[in-house]
């Protein structure tokens, strides 16, 4: 039984990321965020849209942690976007499928997460995992009071919000 709920859940979460794709073709910005708290299944659903794709998914804090490496402090905060524009490039398909976005959110990097995703949408159409939540219109990434708090009201992008996890 535990089985067909996943499947119902991925088959109805599949189903709306795909309209979601359709939807966003014809906007300025081809940004769509799968929003869910951790454990939500958001990479379980990449997962899945990436073999109906025949895409990659991108894992975002390793490949761009490995660039930023090589930079001193002072220099990722000057070259975050620009690396992250070329781990983008470097993804085969129209559709590029971003997850683990964590390291987009350290303070340290002075990065607007929503800005930078936007502008990287005009080209290539973009999925993005997002851990948070969206309520009314406001994309919300962690909580109150945490160091890496930020919401965005009305966020220019086509947002599909996955439930909270199986196990609770």
């Amino acid at each position: 039984m535990r089985l067909n709920k996943i499947s119902g859940f991925m088959t109805a979460t599949v189903a709306q990321l795909q309209h979601a794709l359709q939807q966003v073709t014809s906007q300025y910005y081809r940004l769509v965020i799968l929003v869910g708290p951790p454990a939500s299944r958001k990479t379980t659903t990449l997962q899945a849209v990436a073999k109906i794709l025949d895409g990659q998914i991108v894992n975002v804090n390793l490949e761009l942690s490995k660039k930023l490496l090589e930079l001193t402090r002072s220099q990722r905060s000057r070259q975050v976007e620009h690396l992250l524009r070329e781990v983008i490039a470097a993804a085969p398909g129209d559709v590029v499928l971003l997850d683990n976005l964590e390291i987009l959110f350290d303070t340290a990097l002075e990065l607007h997460p929503l800005r930078v995703l936007q502008v990287l949408s005009r080209n290539r159409t973009i999925v993005a995992s997002w851990n948070g939540s969206f309520e009314g219109e406001t994309l919300i990434y962690a909580e109150p009071g945490h160091p890496e708090f930020l919401q965005f009201k009305q966020p220019e992008a086509v947002v599909v919000t996955v439930g909270k996890s199986v196990n609770h």
